[in-house]
């Protein structure tokens, strides 16, 4: 399914994941492409070359319900890490608060499209990671919107290390599905879902996934 005059509004555009997907879309030059930047990131050398910037906090909720509008999918790329707690992020704040203020601007902007990234295990949640990745998916699958969640493995690329014993064990038959993905594939498979609109309303994870990055030519 090809839907010509996707417009997309990346959150957490900054983060390894959307520096790699920003990268890969600006270098195609399709979709346009709206980055969110927070304003204290606004002036900084890495988002300085990107032509289109949403900046905005997502707490102003009117503010950002303004900078989406004429925008078609939003990607909900924003997470942290229990390293990062000492800074003041939390998983509620992080995963889930962002999250429910991107669903409420997307309802309201008239988005067709939410696209979360996910991980795997969320499925069936143990530890306050998963489980708020779960709930983060609960509120995509429960806006009203169409929506895609990819739930990636471990990821590989830039400050992202993989443990040898977990590749060794990911290149056995069973568990061939688990292998890490590397930063570059996964930004392509979330802009390939965004840009076709496809699959709505799915999950997606281990063969599923991987078939995606296979389509995607990565």
């Amino acid at each position: 399914m090809n839907t010509p005059s996707r417009h997309l509004f990346v959150a957490g555009a900054t983060g390894a994941t959307g520096r790699t997907l920003m990268r890969q879309a600006l270098s195609r030059g399709a979709p346009p492409v709206l980055a969110h930047v927070r304003p204290k990131s606004a002036d900084s050398d890495l988002v300085r070359p990107w032509p289109h910037k949403a900046v905005v906090e997502l707490s102003d909720g009117e503010a950002l319900v303004e900078m989406m509008r004429g925008c078609t999918t939003v990607l909900q790329l924003i997470g942290t890490m229990r390293k990062r707690f000492g800074s003041g992020d939390t998983y509620e704040t992080s995963d889930i608060g962002t999250t429910r203020q991107l669903v409420e601007a997307a309802r309201r902007a008239g988005v067709d499209h939410l696209v979360l990234l996910s991980s795997v295990g969320a499925g069936r949640p143990v530890g306050a990671y998963l489980k708020a990745k779960a709930e983060a998916e609960r509120l995509v699958r429960e806006s009203g919107i169409p929506w895609t969640v990819v739930r990636p493995p471990a990821f590989e690329g830039e400050y992202h290390h993989i443990n040898p014993v977990l590749r060794a064990l990911t290149r056995l038959p069973p568990l061939r599905n688990m292998r890490p993905i590397h930063l570059d594939q996964l930004a392509a498979v979330l802009l390939r879902v965004s840009e076709q609109r496809a699959p709505l309303n799915q999950v997606l994870e281990g063969d599923t996934l991987w078939a995606e990055v296979a389509a995607a030519g990565a």
